[in-house]
């Protein structure tokens, strides 16, 4: 950001001499900064700890909601191929990769600078240095690497990142995004996502609850929330099942969830969708 400001005030918690800071950890060259404010008092806050489960209940979703977003979950998991490089986005999307299958590679991104996310760290692992583009606390692989903002766009925008995977308030049946706010209400910013679904080459998945609270279809014909991108869904993951999306022929069942019907899918959807002619259970990952 500072690199395309009139003005930048650094905060700092020390001030050396020059010299002192060797020229190869020099972040921000002077050229940049134009004040410098040093504090009498910091404190590193964790603003979302994040931690992971116990190992004995990690799998252990007992309550009707935990069990639903559980089946979504395992069945995001089965997007990540090896190789791939991802970027998560936060709640249901975040907590698949927790389930990616052992003996692959996936190489998650996150818009802040970290490329070679880990699990979620156990309470001695915590580090409020460490954290994701959605301020909860992570870990790194070996291997893993930091770097700029604009680096990480830039790999985002260069069509590097092969799978997107994020929330949403609203998918239309044309794959049009609406996922960063709802008019009224506070919002901290839109973050990565319209980067993220405009990228070229990279697949677009949205994970969701089917219905909003209220029982409102959050699978519309037209987005009424501001939208995050057009045309750029190309696949909706929800408990009650899998639609592919085309930008000329609109959505397609084409997995159903166990106890679910084709009829309750329909009262449940706010548009018209196609049936697959190979319409198959809806898939999970192996626990």
């Amino acid at each position: 950001m500072c690199k395309a400001a009139k003005i930048t005030i650094a905060e700092v918690e020390e001030i050396v001499d020059v010299g002192q800071i060797q020229p190869d950890d020099v972040h921000v060259p002077n050229i940049f900064v134009h004040r410098v404010v040093k504090g009498a008092k910091y404190e590193k806050r964790i603003e979302k700890l994040t931690i992971a489960k116990d190992k004995d209940t990690k799998h252990k979703a007992t309550s009707p909601s935990a069990l639903l977003r559980e089946r979504i979950i395992r069945r995001a998991a089965l997007e990540f191929t090896d190789g791939m490089y991802a970027n998560l986005g936060i709640g249901i999307p975040m907590l698949a990769s927790s389930y990616i299958p052992k003996g692959i590679t996936v190489h998650l991104h996150s818009e802040n600078g970290i490329l070679g996310l880990g699990p979620l760290p156990v309470e001695a692992e915590v580090d409020p240095d460490l954290i994701n583009a959605g301020k909860e606390t992570v870990t790194v692989l070996a291997g893993a690497s930091y770097f700029s903002s604009d680096d990480s766009f830039a790999m985002i925008r260069g069509g590097h990142i092969d799978l997107t995977m994020l929330g949403a308030m609203e998918v239309s049946q044309q794959g049009d995004l609406a996922n960063w706010m709802i008019p009224g209400k506070v919002v901290k910013g839109m973050g990565g996502a319209m980067d993220l679904v405009s990228a070229l080459d990279t697949k677009v998945v949205v994970t969701m609850e089917h219905t909003a609270k209220g029982g409102a279809p959050k699978i519309v014909e037209t987005c009424s929330l501001p939208l995050t991108g057009r045309n750029c869904v190309d696949k909706i993951i929800t408990e009650k099942g899998v639609f592919e999306v085309d930008v000329e022929d609109g959505l397609t069942l084409v997995e159903l969830a166990e106890g679910v019907t084709i009829e309750d899918v329909i009262n449940t959807t706010g548009c018209q969708f196609q049936i697959s002619s190979e319409l198959k259970p809806m898939g999970q990952i192996e626990t």
